[in-house]
């Protein structure tokens, strides 16, 4: 049965709706939770480790891993996992030694948001770290947002054979109303959801596909006997392998991923959420991979798959191993993982305009009343989100391109500040500065003119030229300050 035969079913079309619905569900209990800009926006920083966990490999993964890393092992073979090395290996260390440390330094400032952190570090009474970080978030948050909306609403537009204009619309109305209502608390219980049953369907597809196709050697097999650089996992080459692992580095200037952090209850419960979110990022990133290769041994022929698409493969195997029910729980789960970082971006800008932008410069001379700046936060999630789906619809070429670089552009320029904020005292606010704005440059520019060329990610090197000027502006301004005195 096909994946658009399979969701004509009553049954499967009624758990795909209610998968839908459930996150407003989700955003009315834990509306009563959410008193104040800080319950808002982190939490309180009283969220179970559990919750961090499982929300940050959702938020962080998402889309990307059950279509994309699916897709691409299809296409690639066994060449594909070195895409998830980097991002599970580094995401290990980053729990520990950038969440710990993070979290403790952001309560010791009260600080709710990443540039709030930066600032009260550095002390910034002139707020340059806090409005050049602002404008890098609020340009590719809200361009990798829009490819969200749109994302989710190609899949929700091919699931129910509706106009993509009344698709888009019904996405962005669901997210809406649970971040708005719940915020913080409400994306991050959605997407530790989200996370069990992105669990469910790569840990249970993959297995039945290797039962039905004869287990692991035979799998190997198949392949081989189609092309033998599916089963060689060096057979990209080395510029591919070294971009495909680079991805990771992206991980610690992610703000929608660092925030996770910076919310649970105690610093001491990131241990075990690292234990959970790692052993979690391995075993759905093999599940994707062995899902792509499945896919490729079972329908060998791209042009077989609807829309000759092999980001549709996980579509293809569920409606082949699952009835109605399970089948409608998977596949309304595959349009939540792609809004499950949709929503925590969504949070991310509404944090950067209100808390960074309003409260802290526009407004800086004014206390400001709890109340207001709550309800001044759900009315810019609500705008946001309105400006994301226009982009999303009327320039939709424009936030893909945009988007190819959101995640190595966010990585650069705040990854490498973060990581030596935390751990380099010599660490000034002009390198900080410096940091970021190299990062995004090199980010760009090597992304127009080098990277065909070379074939290596923009992340590597604008990660690499951003480090360099965390160290060495930071040496020259801390010398030259020296030396004032």
């Amino acid at each position: 049965m096909s994946p658009y035969d399979q969701l004509s079913h009553p049954l499967a079309l009624g758990i795909f709706v209610l998968t839908l619905l459930l996150p407003i569900f989700v955003g009315f209990l834990t509306l009563r939770r959410t008193k104040d800009q800080s319950d808002f926006l982190i939490g309180g920083r009283a969220v179970d480790r559990i919750v961090v966990a499982l929300s940050a490999v959702s938020s962080g993964r998402s889309s990307w891993l059950v279509l994309g890393l699916s897709g691409m092992a299809y296409t690639l073979g066994t060449g594909a996992a070195w895409a998830m090395v980097g991002t599970s290996i580094v995401e290990m260390f980053q729990f520990v030694y950038v969440g710990r440390r993070l979290r403790i330094q952001s309560e010791r400032f009260n600080s709710l948001t990443l540039l709030d952190y930066f600032e009260s570090r550095y002390n910034d009474t002139r707020h340059l770290i806090r409005i050049i970080g602002a404008l890098i978030i609020v340009i590719f948050m809200t361009a990798y947002l829009a490819a969200q909306f749109n994302a989710g609403a190609k899949s929700l537009s091919t699931a129910l054979n509706i106009p993509i204009g009344i698709s888009l619309l019904i996405s962005v109305i669901l997210i809406l109303i649970y971040v708005a209502l719940g915020g913080y608390l409400a994306v991050s219980y959605n997407d530790a959801i989200r996370a069990l049953i992105m669990i469910f369907g790569l840990v249970i597809v993959p297995i039945i596909g290797l039962v039905k196709i004869g287990g692991y050697r035979a799998l190997l097999d198949t392949l081989y006997s189609l092309d033998p650089a599916l089963v060689d996992p060096l057979s990209l080459g080395a510029g591919v392998i070294i971009g495909f692992v680079g991805i990771g580095l992206g991980s610690p200037g992610q703000p929608h991923i660092v925030v996770r952090y910076m919310s649970i209850d105690n610093p001491d419960n990131l241990a075990f959420a690292t234990f959970v979110g790692t052993f979690w990022n391995i075993v759905l990133g093999w599940g994707a991979v062995f899902l792509g290769l499945l896919g490729r041994a079972m329908v060998p022929l791209q042009s077989s798959l609807p829309e000759q698409d092999p980001e549709m493969i996980y579509l293809v195997l569920s409606a082949e191993y699952f009835g109605p029910v399970l089948y409608g729980l998977l596949i309304g789960g595959v349009f939540a993982a792609i809004l499950s970082t949709a929503d925590s971006q969504l949070l991310v800008v509404a944090s950067t305009v209100v808390r960074d932008i309003y409260e802290k410069i526009v407004r800086a001379d004014v206390e400001i009343a709890e109340s207001h700046k709550l309800r001044m936060s759900r009315i810019i999630v609500v705008i946001t989100g309105i400006v994301a789906m226009v982009l999303a619809y009327i320039a939709s070429d424009l936030v893909f391109w945009l988007v190819l670089f959101a995640w190595g552009g966010l990585g650069a320029s705040f990854g490498s500040a973060l990581i030596f904020s935390l751990y380099w005292t010599k660490t000034t606010k002009y390198g900080v500065i410096s940091g970021m704005v190299s990062g995004t440059l090199v980010t760009i520019i090597w992304k127009l003119f080098f990277r065909d060329v070379t074939g290596i990610y923009e992340l590597i090197p604008a990660f690499i030229c951003s480090t360099l000027m965390v160290y060495i502006v930071s040496l020259a301004s801390e010398t030259r300050r020296t030396g004032s005195e």
